[in-house]
């Protein structure tokens, strides 16, 4: 048997699932039995009743993952650690001192973050959900931890409440440019439609068509009659772009996230054969972890659904 073969067969003798976020190697999401964003993956996972989550991520989804489902194992199928830089850029103790002085502040929490900051936040959020989950908040004002460009987009869009960012980003997204948007059109033509995460900066953004999350921007090229697209976000997407849409011509800038290209095929069948990189995390971290989770799934419907 070939290694898909071998996983699939080890899937059902374990009860096992693959979810595989949008920004994995080609080959890992032609393995998984879910591809999506953060968001979605986090609801497959907890719908989901399969016994044993493989996660093809970075670490705090798979952290994420077992946070919703206590219950299940949930395997990291990664030699070595891939976190998301924004992991780093925020402590549950800097997030307390803040709550201490500014009490009436909710604190939103973007999913890319530790657990131990998550057990200090009021709600998590991803940027598919953000909208609608403070818009539920019943709170005037909101402490956006910790991508600052992610806050200043979320800004725009909520204009009765007040926004306050946190330093910190995708540093993926956060260096891009102006003069890599125009770099590109001179390129490639001026006929290109843009669409961009709203991880980039403000002024980046202000160039595209179209800003919206990884799934997002999916929909909006799947729907939109133009032909030629140049997509301002992880080049991971290309995968899921090409097949809904095979008949349109796709550009992108050199936004790699090494961290996510550290699933293989190869580590999926290890980890399902040995059941080794096991997400382990305390129960005191998961109850107090869970309540935001909980609370991103819950307040993530449009206002008055």
């Amino acid at each position: 048997m070939d290694i898909r073969e071998k996983i699939v067969k080890l899937k059902k003798e374990k009860k096992a699932i693959v979810l595989a976020h949008y920004y994995q190697r080609d080959d890992v999401q032609e393995i998984a039995d879910y591809v999506g964003d953060s968001f979605y993956l986090a609801q497959v996972g907890k719908e989901s009743d399969a016994e044993v989550i493989v996660f093809c991520g970075v670490r705090f989804m798979a952290e994420s993952a077992k946070i919703l489902s206590p219950d299940k194992t949930v395997l990291f199928p990664c030699y070595t650690e891939a976190p998301c830089c924004m992991e780093y850029m925020a402590s549950p103790e800097e997030i307390l001192q803040y709550k201490e002085k500014y009490p009436e502040v909710k604190v939103v929490t973007y999913v890319n973050s530790s657990s131990a900051v998550k057990t200090v936040s009021d709600v998590c959020c991803t940027s598919s959900s953000v909208e609608n989950i403070i818009n539920n908040l019943d709170s005037e004002e909101i402490l956006f931890v910790p991508d600052k460009n992610l806050a200043s987009y979320v800004q725009e869009q909520v204009l009765n409440k007040k926004i306050i960012p946190w330093d910190g980003c995708c540093n993926i997204h956060d260096a891009i440019k102006v003069s890599d948007i125009e770099r590109a059109i001179d390129e490639n033509g001026k006929d290109l439609v843009i669409a961009a995460h709203p991880e980039c900066k403000k002024n980046v953004r202000d160039m595209a068509h179209y800003v919206g999350s990884t799934s997002g921007i999916l929909n909006y090229v799947k729907k939109s009659s133009s032909k030629r697209f140049l997509i301002v976000t992880e080049k991971g997407i290309s995968h899921q772009l090409k097949k809904d849409n095979p008949d349109k011509e796709f550009f992108f800038l050199p936004m790699l996230c090494k961290a996510m290209k550290k699933v293989f095929p190869e580590t999926i069948l290890e980890s399902l054969e040995t059941m080794n990189g096991e997400i382990i995390i305390d129960d005191e971290t998961v109850t107090k972890a869970a309540k935001a989770l909980n609370n991103m799934l819950l307040f993530s419907k449009p206002r008055g659904e």
